[in-house]
């Protein structure tokens, strides 16, 4: 199977949800996918608390790669 999507970012959620923020101003959707969140969600642990991956479309991984790099710069 075939993904239209691109992994960017792993790392904490409070960094990833801003983020997001920089990448929506310039409007490209991320989606974050929080394992811990859905774990709990569902009934069950996990041991990934905290983290989440932020994945964008393919056709936007090379400005939102950017967007990450300059926002873990600072």
């Amino acid at each position: 199977m075939t993904s239209n999507y691109k992994k960017i970012f792993t790392g904490e959620s409070l960094l990833a949800k801003q983020i997001v923020g920089k990448l929506h101003e310039i409007g490209i959707e991320a989606v974050v996918k929080d394992e811990a969140e859905s774990a709990r969600l569902a009934g069950f642990a996990s041991s990934m608390l905290g983290q989440v991956e932020l994945y964008v479309n393919n056709d936007e991984v090379e400005s939102a790669t950017k967007i990450v790099e300059e926002f873990i710069a600072t």
